[in-house]
């Protein structure tokens, strides 16, 4: 069942210069439990969909639904309760400074009414559930990044949300400490069955997190589906862009890239997984159509808890055995890309 159904959404500004349609008819569905990534580049409009999301701006065009209800029909008052089951965590992490933790954990319990007592008993297990309970009467400017999102995640989770949006939050974290925000993420998503939208610049924080993902160009969807099929075999330029530079926190695995790139021809992208990987696949390709084949990149990534290798081979310019080896490595199980 969709827990999420954003339903041709647009959304226009006025800005000095004119309009700008920071959306143009976005139509995503999200499944109740998934984690889902929406990705794009700066300015594809990712944060204002994440806003439309929950009504923090509403829409110029379109309609959203969060569990079946149209949030547009609603109340005010209506809204802002539906809200209280839609957590949110942002890149800097939004913590009040002047307060400890345990209190900054409270601040929604007590908003919502919940005695004293009551708010700090649910606080205290949840900074437990993010593993921060020895931080409680600690302030945040004493806390690490990671700590700080940490407290950010459990103070979210306060309200039992049914959704939680995550808004870059790992952008402003270093690669191993974004690896733990995520892990608990997912530790979160399969504990509370809570649906989880990532939105994020980072194909790497997609592939190693997402069960599916929606890619934005300029407000406009130009892709969306699993992630290991859009890994696999991407079909806009803006996703092979986003995934041929995506290193991740794979930064010591190498890449060969020769500087002489001597074959000039045809490059493709293939991956292939540990099922597909039995045999010396290049090596034997070589060996059976006798032509060289330059290996430009190799690397191997996390997708989705799999280990997927990746490699840019460029073969010979003029070849006449470019399309029989590209089906040779097809018929192996690899899956093969090209390379603009």
């Amino acid at each position: 069942m969709s827990e999420i159904i954003l339903e041709n959404i647009s959304k226009t500004f006025l800005a000095k210069d004119g309009k700008v349609e920071a959306l143009k008819q976005v139509s995503i569905s999200i499944d109740s439990g998934d984690i889902f990534g929406i990705i794009g580049m700066s300015g594809a409009g990712k944060s204002t969909l994440v806003r439309c999301m929950n009504y923090l701006e509403e829409p110029s065009q379109g309609r959203v639904f969060i569990g079946g209800k149209e949030l547009g029909s609603l109340s005010q008052r209506e809204l802002r309760k539906e809200r209280e089951h839609i957590g949110m965590i942002f890149q800097h992490f939004n913590l009040l400074m002047q307060k400890n933790v345990l209190d900054n954990v409270c601040f929604p319990l007590r908003i919502q009414g919940k005695r004293k007592s009551e708010a700090r008993e649910r606080a205290l297990e949840l900074l437990q559930i993010v593993g921060l309970s020895d931080k409680a009467a600690a302030y945040p400017a004493q806390l690490s990044g990671g700590q700080k999102q940490r407290v950010a995640i459990a103070r979210a989770l306060a309200s039992d949300p049914k959704i939680l949006l995550c808004d870059e939050a790992t952008s402003a974290l270093d690669p191993q400490t974004t690896a733990s925000i995520l892990e608990l993420l997912k530790d979160i998503n399969e504990r509370f069955s809570i649906t989880i939208v990532i939105i994020t610049h980072q194909m790497s924080v997609v592939r190693e997190i997402c069960r599916h993902v929606a890619i934005l160009k300029d407000g406009v969807v130009q892709e969306q589906g699993l992630v290991s099929d859009i890994f696999n075999n991407p079909q806009s330029d803006v996703a092979r862009e986003l995934i041929l530079t995506d290193r991740g926190s794979d930064v010591d695995k190498p890449f060969f890239s020769p500087q002489d790139e001597i074959l000039q021809g045809e490059k493709i992208r293939i991956v292939y997984s540990e099922n597909s990987a039995f045999e010396p696949v290049i090596a034997n390709m070589i060996l059976t159509f006798r032509e060289p084949v330059n290996i430009l990149r190799a690397d191997t990534k996390n997708v989705g808890g799999l280990a997927k290798g990746e490699m840019i081979l460029q073969f010979m310019n003029g070849s006449q055995e470019t399309q029989a080896m590209k089906e040779y490595l097809i018929e192996r199980g690899l899956s093969v890309g090209s390379v603009d």
